[in-house]
């Protein structure tokens, strides 16, 4: 094998690379999955240590963390369903302040939309409305007239 063409091959794949990685998409999604695990780590927290106990000490202090059932049978597995619903919550709260998240930044992309104008006529337009209103006066039709008339017509 021609080492010359092995080294043109390695480059061009580590520069076709580069060009991928430095696209906007790429580092913006990698910016928001970055952002998103300390986002998920907030919320987690938030859930286990402010929530959880909250809802424990309401539904007559129960642990949700302790929270679960030991089958009997075989080597009695023990299914825990406080983690689950832990995880679920986690999930609610995450999912909604992505929401409300989304909901925000579209406000704004609508905000800062400018309202559309009506499109301008073309000169030809123009030329044949100058036309029309000239003849008009020629046959001293006034816009009344030439409403009412119009009306009649169709």
């Amino acid at each position: 094998m021609n080492t010359e063409n092995g080294k043109n091959r390695v480059t061009g794949f580590f520069n076709e690379f580069k060009k991928f990685i430095s696209r906007g998409n790429v580092l913006d999604m990698a910016v928001g999955v970055i952002v998103g695990g300390a986002f998920t780590a907030i919320v987690n927290s938030l859930v286990d240590d402010m929530l959880m106990p909250v809802i424990g000490m309401v539904l007559a202090g129960i642990n949700f963390k302790d929270l679960g059932i030991t089958i009997p049978w075989g080597n009695e597995p023990y299914i825990n369903i406080g983690n689950f619903l832990q995880a679920v919550i986690t999930f609610l709260l995450t999912a909604f302040c992505v929401f409300i998240i989304v909901k925000i930044i579209n406000s704004f992309h609508k905000k800062s939309e400018a309202p559309k104008e009506d499109p301008k006529p073309t000169k030809e337009e123009e030329l044949l409305t100058e036309i029309r209103d000239l003849l008009k006066q020629q046959n001293g039709i006034t816009d009344s007239k030439a409403e009412s008339e119009e009306k009649t017509e169709s």
